[in-house]
């Protein structure tokens, strides 16, 4: 959701609260359905707020997951390459260098160079960059590297960081967070339909009442009334986003 979107969502909820105050002042004010009357009204706006308030708590949970993910994999890619780097100089067959080779680029968001060279006078193609890389994905393919890296008894680095027992854990901690990411996001998204669900269901949510409001102080005082003036300019919005 967009942050106009938000405000407009949080613009509703404190109109509704001001609308209340207008008509509570109207001594005619004394609708004969429930949903229209001011404890109701009061109450729908208590609800409002707290699925704003939720909305948010959500929001932050989230952020904070996007935040660690994002530290986890900061070192993912440095790691790979050098341990590609490494294997390069264990003596390996061809065919393992290139599956771990292979596998890196993956990592990396890269396709493998073209190995001819460019015709004279025209300009040597650009490694394509895969935009669309996962998270999840990124993960997955270290996890084949580290089963790659199991198999070759050479491939024993003294730095602590590079060891298979570090390598596992800080896999672990890739898949982890990766799903703690997804976990809020699905949480926030929840929260999204139950506060749109108060705000804007058809007949039942704050944007129908308040508009039924609306009529009920028109019909009571009257289209060119200054009450009526008063809560039609009280705006609300219909947001969809």
């Amino acid at each position: 959701m967009s942050s106009r979107s938000e405000i407009g969502h949080a613009k509703n909820v404190a109109n509704l609260q001001k609308l209340i105050q207008q008509i509570s002042v109207y001594p005619l004010y004394n609708p004969p359905v429930r949903e229209l009357t001011i404890d109701s009204l009061q109450n729908l706006y208590t609800t409002a707020n707290s699925k704003l308030t939720e909305v948010e708590e959500k929001r932050n949970a989230n952020k904070n997951a996007i935040a660690l993910r994002q530290d986890a994999f900061k070192n993912l890619k440095t790691n790979c390459t050098r341990i590609t780097n490494r294997l390069e100089i264990l003596g390996l067959s061809q065919g393992t260098l290139n599956q771990a080779k292979s596998l890196n680029r993956t990592i990396q968001g890269t396709k493998k160079k073209p190995a001819t060279t460019p015709e004279e006078g025209k300009e040597a193609p650009k490694i394509i960059s895969s935009s669309r890389q996962s998270y999840t994905q990124q993960a997955e393919n270290f996890g084949i590297l580290i089963q790659l890296l199991e198999t070759i008894p050479s491939y024993t680095p003294e730095e602590e960081e590079l060891k298979l027992s570090t390598l596992n854990t800080y896999k672990q901690s890739l898949v982890t967070t990766t799903q703690s990411v997804d976990q809020t996001e699905a949480e926030l998204n929840l929260k999204f339909i139950e506060r749109n669900r108060i705000l804007y269901a058809e007949g039942t949510g704050l944007y129908a009442i308040v508009q039924n409001v609306k009529k009920y102080v028109k019909s009571l005082y009257g289209a060119t009334s200054p009450e009526y003036s008063n809560v039609a300019a009280i705006k609300f919005s219909m947001i969809t986003e």
